[in-house]
């Protein structure tokens, strides 16, 4: 039997009952493609780094980048992208900028990846 054989059905059947459940409970496609927008942030292995120095604490470029051992300019571009996707809040005191993680969310999201992968 071949991959394709064992993913297809044997014959043809709508079952409408089903389709209509699906349709009603189916987001909006803006919604969907904001949520694969999200994921897609997710995907680089510098922000989840910088998530979990997050998770520890509040901090600035400086210290992100002494601790990643990475420039402050890659830093500054990797925390944009995570600002932008409200994913990490920032704060000004005196001359620094301190990041921090928007919300318990995203611990609640990275917890439940590993749990996934980890499986």
């Amino acid at each position: 039997m071949t991959e394709k054989e064992k993913i297809c059905c044997d014959s043809v059947e709508i079952h409408e009952d089903l389709l209509q459940i699906v349709n009603e409970t189916m987001p909006e496609e803006t919604e969907l493609y904001d949520l694969a927008e999200l994921f897609k942030v997710f995907g680089d292995s510098t922000r989840i780094r910088i998530l979990f120095v997050l998770f520890e604490a509040e901090v600035c470029v400086c210290d992100l980048a002494q601790v990643l051992n990475m420039t402050q300019s890659a830093i500054s571009h990797q925390l944009r992208i995570l600002k932008q996707n409200k994913l990490v809040k920032s704060r000004r005191e005196g001359r620094s900028i301190f990041y921090s993680l928007a919300d318990d969310h995203v611990r609640t999201i990275i917890a439940q990846g590993r749990e996934h992968i980890e499986e």
